[in-house]
């Protein structure tokens, strides 16, 4: 079954329960009015150290297609794809979508994956947010600030069920429960003339872990 760009109201301040089988989402399609995202966007375009990182891959080295910076409590690091980030500290604006989304969430988080998409040849590809430091049902709030893209997913073992969102500008979508457990979710590459995208993912990783993670 291919739910093909969801039906959603993109005018609504509230958010909407995206029903698919084995996971929770919430979507908020407008948390932050047009002129505060785009001071959040111009901001975080200019002020985040913005990298580059290599990653192996079958015995090639090669960059990954996407710019990233990584904020988190304690300088705590973070391990995925064989990267290790360590946490910078958080400015103030951070913070602030921090303190909203924990209260949007009903979770607690202590760090945020800033991904910078420069244009469609940027992407991030098929993967789940279940690293052993994130727990069992993290959750994940992701911000979606600049042009809009289409967010995958598909389930790791029903291939029949797939599903695609239009992320806008200002938009939030959370994703708990299980998930990360029984969908992958991806940014796929596009033809199209696309201009910059920011994408914060917010999330709580278990500082004992995290730490074990990079002596490993």
């Amino acid at each position: 079954m291919n739910l093909d760009l969801f039906p959603v109201d993109p005018h609504s301040t509230l958010p909407q329960i995206i029903a698919l089988q084995d996971a929770e989402l919430h979507y908020y399609p407008n948390f932050f009015p047009k002129q505060l995202a785009d001071d959040y966007l111009h901001h975080f375009e200019q002020q985040l150290p913005w990298r580059q990182e290599k990653i192996t891959m079958f015995g090639k080295h090669m960059f990954v297609p996407r710019l990233s910076a990584w904020y988190a409590d304690n300088q705590l690091p973070y391990t995925y794809s064989g990267i290790t980030h360590h946490g910078l500290a958080w400015t103030k604006e951070l913070m602030l979508i921090r303190r909203q989304l924990e209260l949007a969430a009903g979770a607690e988080f202590n760090s945020v994956l800033a991904n910078l998409y420069r244009d469609g040849r940027d992407s991030n590809g098929w993967h789940a947010d279940d690293e052993p430091e994130l727990g069992a049902k993290p959750v994940i709030a992701s911000v979606s600030l600049g042009e809009p893209r289409v967010f995958q997913l598909k389930h790791r073992t029903n291939k029949q069920l797939k599903y695609k969102l239009l992320l806008p500008h200002g938009s939030v979508l959370i994703m708990q429960g299980e998930t990360q457990a029984n969908w992958l979710h991806q940014i796929a590459k596009s033809r199209r003339k696309l201009s910059e995208r920011i994408n914060l993912t917010f999330r709580w990783v278990d500082p004992l872990l995290a730490r074990q993670s990079v002596k490993r």
